[in-house]
């Protein structure tokens, strides 16, 4: 669609669609929040899937797009770098979101965040394990890894479900001198500013639906005029994929992630980068039904370097969450400083894989 433009106005193209995917991700996220709310849905089952689907749907609309014009390697570069960025979007929050003396992770530590922490970690061993497979190993356009990776997930989000609603533990799991107020309470507020304004259940419904179509287009207008920026400048499909795509499809977890953090619902900013990045993996199976290729058994020494990556930094993470730093460097706790540093070192190294 997009060869026969020049570089300028394809790089428009794609600013203007990460603009959409960053105003409609608002938009979505909040009636999201308002809806689960309304309905119900809550911290149970259903929910934890509802959100983990509508928060990554750009990232879907992408791997959708890639699969069926069988150009896999921005999509796996999208997934698997997504997950390294996006871990880096608690090093914003910790640095320009979060005020006083005592960092993020502090005052979001709870065991439940280090079991989703520990499910981000279990569900890419297990791609990287894929990775090594026959590329034959593909019954019924399934691979194997890829519904493993899908089983995974669904059994964690139940465990993670089952721990919000109480853990045998001293208080429940929750660190002491952490945030004042439940996991989640900021989407009870979020509803409650709705309701005062008027917004009734079905116009929340509309905005909901219109933000959903905007982000799919949006994502697929980003998926195909990056792949044209890709091949103008001479980059791989994996490393803009997992940079610049990356950190587009990532806007909409920067601007809630800042709300959640200014309501004073630190876990929720927390769980909810764990979330999507648990979930992103599970997309190698859609990617697997709609191409009728194995996915991760093409997997190229990049992909598994980025899946090092982002294991490397939510083990980061899940140790500030347990140890619980209590002071500020530069702006920011030593593990948010500690994931900066690395994930700088890891794209350097990244670049240094693909030119190798």
């Amino acid at each position: 669609m997009f060869d026969s433009l020049a570089l300028p106005i394809v790089l428009l193209i794609f600013s203007g669609a990460a603009a959409l995917v960053w105003m409609a991700g608002i938009r979505l996220s909040d009636t999201t929040d308002v809806l689960s709310f309304r309905l119900g849905l809550g911290q149970a089952l259903g929910g934890l899937i509802l959100l983990a689907i509508v928060t990554n749907l750009p990232e879907i609309a992408i791997t959708v797009s890639a699969a069926l014009s069988k150009e896999l390697g921005v999509a796996v570069g999208n997934i698997l770098g997504g997950i390294a960025i996006q871990t880096v979007v608690l090093v914003v929050l910790d640095a320009f979101a979060v005020g006083g003396r005592e960092p993020l992770t502090y005052r979001a530590a709870s065991l439940s965040l280090v079991l989703e922490g520990v499910l981000v970690i279990a569900v890419l061993t297990v791609a990287v394990m894929a990775s090594q497979l026959p590329t034959s190993f593909i019954v019924w356009r399934v691979e194997p890894g890829g519904l493993l990776i899908a089983i995974l997930w669904i059994a964690g989000i139940w465990l993670i479900a089952k721990a919000r609603s109480g853990l045998p533990w001293h208080e429940e799991g929750v660190a002491p001198g952490g945030q004042k107020e439940p996991h989640g309470h900021s989407r009870a507020k979020k509803e409650q500013m709705a309701a005062s304004k008027g917004v009734g259940t079905g116009r929340a419904m509309v905005v909901f639906s219109m933000a959903a179509v905007v982000t799919l287009v949006a994502g697929v207008l980003l998926e195909q005029s990056g792949e044209a920026i890709a091949r103008d400048v001479g980059m791989s499909g994996v490393l803009f994929g997992s940079t610049f795509l990356a950190a587009a499809t990532a806007l909409p977890e920067v601007s809630t992630g800042i709300t959640s953090v200014r309501m004073g619902d630190y876990q929720l900013a927390v769980s909810d980068i764990f979330g999507g990045n648990a979930f992103l993996p599970v997309l190698f199976l859609m990617a697997s039904l709609l191409s009728g290729v194995a996915v991760l058994p093409q997997a190229h020494d990049t992909d598994v370097y980025l899946t090092g990556l982002g294991i490397l930094l939510t083990a980061v993470y899940i140790c500030g969450l347990i140890f619980r730093p209590g002071r500020r460097t530069l702006h920011m706790g030593i593990d948010s400083l500690a994931v900066l540093i690395l994930y700088l070192i890891g794209v350097a190294g990244l670049v240094a894989v693909a030119l190798g």
